[in-house]
């Protein structure tokens, strides 16, 4: 199995390479160009662990809720800053990107 991975995953690599042999010689990649690839890259993973993350936290919210209705109040309250700080670092990656 590991061995079909690792060619599988060699494969991709071949794959992905290509387009960089088909360039010619007077043509790169220029700095505007890179920063636009590594912003829309960490935009990317911003939007994807954030939203991870905030699932994470309201599944675990709803678990403990049921759990002990008792203590629905607080583990809302601790809900709702958890994902206060999530969104946090969603808008400080976001202006971090912008920002450059």
């Amino acid at each position: 199995m590991r061995i079909k991975l690792l060619l599988v995953l060699f494969v991709f690599l071949l794959l992905a390479a290509m387009p960089v042999f088909a360039q010619g010689t007077s043509s790169g990649v220029g700095a505007g160009e890179l920063k636009f690839v590594v912003r829309r890259s960490a935009w990317r993973l911003r939007r994807d662990f954030c939203g991870l993350g905030q699932g994470k936290a309201v599944a675990s919210a709803a678990e403990a809720v049921a759990r002990n209705p008792a203590a629905g109040s607080s583990i809302q309250t601790l809900l709702v800053l958890g994902l206060a700080f999530i969104e946090s670092l969603a808008l400080f990656t976001l202006v971090i990107i912008f920002a450059k």
